[in-house]
């Protein structure tokens, strides 16, 4: 009996050591730079998606809004999902790559100017800016170019780019940033040009003036 007394005090001996090793680690993992710059990704997100479908409210009515406002597809879903792996991989075993706080405080900055900068697009355009490409001219859609869209054709563009690479700089994730900057600009670079097609159509030597005087806001896109 004191042999099996032993064994269990032992037993629960270790058992506590690893629960204050496991408790030490955790709060290694989720300490102040953890939850400032997860809580800074969470609340940038939210705001982003949340803004979204409001606005979409307030400029298209309820009848005319769906869910797809949110703009949150399975891709979006993974890419951040991806993001957030490698977050947590890199916070246990490379923590001090994410107390660059100059480089994390540049990313939030480029969350709120990619986020002013796509709303200003969206409220400036009103009932004309939508989530989807029009392929038919309709009477509320006019070439707008007062505004953010005089120094910008593609502010909402512009915005988002800005602001979907500028979460990844926030997470001081080096890998994850080159990757949004990489995959953003290729879904721009593409979107543009066939938009673009459409709007010489619907607008015709209006927007092909417009075109040369005024950059497209995404790097190396004309």
């Amino acid at each position: 009996m004191s042999f099996l007394k032993d064994i269990f005090i032992d037993s629960e001996a270790h058992f506590v050591v690893l629960i204050v090793q496991s408790s030490s680690t955790f709060s290694e993992l989720f300490g102040y730079t953890a939850c400032r710059q997860l809580l800074q990704m969470f609340i940038s997100i939210i705001f982003f998606h949340v803004s979204e479908y409001i606005l979409a409210l307030v400029f298209h009515g309820k009848s005319n809004v769906s869910f797809k406002s949110l703009l949150i597809s399975k891709h979006y879903v993974l890419a951040m999902i991806c993001s957030l792996i490698e977050y947590l991989i890199e916070i246990y075993f490379f923590p001090g790559l994410k107390e660059y706080w100059w480089i994390s405080n540049f990313g939030l900055a480029m969350v709120v100017l990619g986020e002013i900068i796509r709303k200003l697009a969206i409220v400036t355009a009103g009932q004309a800016f939508t989530h989807l490409i029009k392929v038919y001219h309709e009477e509320n859609h006019q070439l707008v170019t007062n505004g953010i869209y005089r120094f910008v054709r593609h502010p909402g563009y512009c915005g988002f780019f800005i602001w979907s690479v500028g979460t990844q700089i926030m997470l001081c994730n080096p890998i994850s940033t080159v990757a949004f900057t990489v995959v953003v600009w290729k879904f721009f670079s593409g979107r543009i040009p066939y938009e673009e097609f459409f709007l010489k159509q619907f607008f015709g030597s209006d927007y092909e003036d417009y075109m040369r005087k005024v950059p497209s806001g995404i790097p190396l896109v004309r």
